[in-house]
Formats: structure tokens, sequence, C-alpha cells
């Protein structure tokens, strides 16, 4: 898949602006002589002997030609033109472009790069796996946000949730089938966990109804994918007094809350009772849709306990940390942009808002 990729590329003779502030050459020198990770992964660690710089070289180019072909373009039709709520529908219009990108993304494999080969993955370090985000986050920051969430939520599940979990969710987010988000905010409750009202009730079947609402969702709602699965902070209560929650972090739970159903067998089912309140809007990142999101409003919406009861402010924290730590990486790159393109730099036709 990468092969083809770049070849495609080189046919097409795209546009070659990233070059000017994404070096192939500077991040393979990294990783090769700065952090010789041939001697420092490959040769002493079994997960990655498969593995070696001709390979890391191969998908790099490929990241660089899928940046430029088909991330890049659409950079500032994004910012021109954000995602729209239409209230009457409770649906978003995005741009088209977003959904090729991440299509060629995900068949190209880089949405499982990370992963478990036995997954589909190609098991590759984390190490490489920044490196080959670099020149995609540098083109696009906004329609790359959607596989950026995917793979933090995924992360997630894959740590603490159960084989059939990884089948029904997992392995469709590595793919691309699902994308997935991470809800922890909510209006009166920005990082402070204690705060937060959003509810679940165990049902009979081992499963919880969700109740409450959440703020400031990136990537809560889109047609971009078959499914979205929402990772909910929620407090378990008693049905009989649902007001009465443990106060603190006390009894604090990740939920799985898909947009749609899934079933045993995988397959996805009718809506799950989430719904969009409408969008939020940031000074940048714009591509991406920034979500206010009702669970349960019908008193429909069922999710499925991730890891134990009462773990998930520990956890969370670890994934935040990381998440910043990928913030951090995203600000370097735009920062790059900022600082090597020109003021008035000619975009490709095709990005120009009509």
């Amino acid at each position: 898949m990468l092969a083809a990729a770049r070849r495609q590329h080189q046919r097409a003779g795209h546009w070659r602006a990233l070059s000017a502030f994404c070096s192939e050459r500077d991040l393979l020198f990294n990783l090769h002589d700065v952090l010789k990770i041939e001697q420092t992964l490959f040769a002493t660690t079994p997960r990655f002997a498969g593995h070696s710089m001709a390979t890391v070289s191969e998908a790099l180019s490929a990241a660089v030609a899928l940046a430029e072909d088909k991330f890049a373009p659409h950079s500032r039709l994004n910012d021109a033109h954000e995602p729209h709520f239409n209230p009457e529908s409770k649906t978003i219009t995005m741009n088209p472009q977003v959904k090729t990108a991440l299509t060629a993304f995900y068949e190209a494999g880089f949405g499982a790069a990370h992963a478990d080969e036995e997954l589909g993955g190609m098991q590759l370090p984390q190490t490489v796996c920044h490196a080959l985000m670099f020149p995609l986050y540098a083109a696009n920051v906004g329609s790359i946000t959607f596989p950026f969430l995917t793979v933090a939520a995924g992360n997630m599940l894959r740590a603490i949730g159960t084989p059939e979990q990884h089948r029904k969710y997992l392995v469709p987010m590595l793919q691309g089938r699902f994308t997935g988000t991470m809800n922890l905010s909510e209006t009166q409750a920005g990082s402070s966990l204690g705060d937060i009202t959003c509810k679940a009730f165990p049902r009979p079947d081992g499963r919880f109804d969700i109740v409450g609402n959440k703020m400031w969702i990136s990537g809560g709602e889109h047609e971009l994918a078959e499914n979205i699965v929402h990772m909910v902070l929620a407090k378990v209560a008693d049905p009989k007094h649902p007001e009465r929650t443990p106060p603190g972090v006390k009894g604090i739970s990740l939920f799985i809350v898909p947009k749609r159903r899934v079933d045993a067998d995988g397959n996805v089912q009718g809506l799950n009772d989430v719904a969009l309140g409408g969008l939020n809007h940031k000074m940048g990142w714009r591509g991406a849709t920034n979500c206010v999101m009702h669970y349960g409003e019908n008193g429909g919406c069922v999710g499925e306990l991730l890891g134990e009861e009462g773990s998930s402010p520990p956890r969370w924290a670890t994934r935040a940390t990381r998440r910043r730590c990928n913030t951090r990486a995203t600000a370097g790159r735009a920062g790059r942009w900022t600082a090597r393109t020109p003021r008035r730099r000619r975009w490709p036709s095709s990005s120009t808002p009509t």
C-alpha cells in the first residue's frame, strides 16, 4: 500500500510546498543518526525485529506524499468554510475533501501503523509513528484531528478493553470504519472531574444506561465513518436514587458509548440516542468538529463499561498526559508552517473557496 501511494504521488507531480518545512532527510537523520532506532529498537526489541530503516524510509515517503496530495490542498478551505451545523436535522455539513483525505490515510495503513500485526497493524515504534504523522499535522491539522482522536481512544480501548470489545470496536477503528472520541468536559466541569454530572445506571444485562451532556467534544459528530465510538466518563448511580452520586471522583468510570449500536457479531445497528446539540467555534483547528453532545435524552443510550468500575481517573490522567505531549508536537509542526510559509503563499486552485 505504501509503495503504491508513493508511485502514484511521483506520477501525479503534485504541489511540493511541504518540502519547504518538512524534510524527509531531516526526519530520517534524527531517526537513524540521532536516535539510532536500528540499534536501540529494531535490534533489541522482538516486537520491531521485522523492521528496518528501508521500511521506515518508504513509509515516511508515503506519508509526505499523502500530506501533499490529499491533506495540504484543502487546509485553507477548512479554515474558510468550517463545519456547519444543521439544527433541523441535527447533522453537520463538512468539506468533502476531508473524507477523501481520511480514506486515503486509512487505505495506506497509517491508522494502524502503531497497532499489533494480529490486529492488522504495522507494529511500528511510537517514535516512528510520530515521525510519520509530522507531515500530516503540518499539512492540515483540522482533518488529521479525526484519526488522531481515534488513535487516542483506541489506545485506551486496547489497554483495558476485553477481547470482545477489541473485536467489536478497536479493529474497525484501526481500519477507519469507526472513529473515536474522548468525553470528559461538561458545561460546568472543564478539567475538574469531581464536578461532572453525567450518570451511568446499571442494567440487568450488565450494560449501563448513560444520561448526561458533554461539552467541547472534538470529532463528536460527522459522517466520515460508519460509526463514532465515544469514550465517556460518567458516575455510576442507583436508578432508584439518581440524585445520589459519590462525591468527588469516587464512582467515576469509563464507558464505551457508540453513536450506533454494535451487536455481538460486530454489525452496526440503529442509533443509540446520542444527539448533537451544536458546534463550538475555535480560533484554530477549524476543520474539525467541536461538539455539544447529549446522551440519553430519550432514555435509550446504552454504554459498556471499559475497565474496572471506578478506575477511570488515574487512567484518564495517563491518557491526558500523552495527548498533551501530542498537542505540543502538533504545535511545533504548525509553527514550522508559520515560520517558513510566505504571508501570501499561492495555494492550489482546488483549495480556493468558491
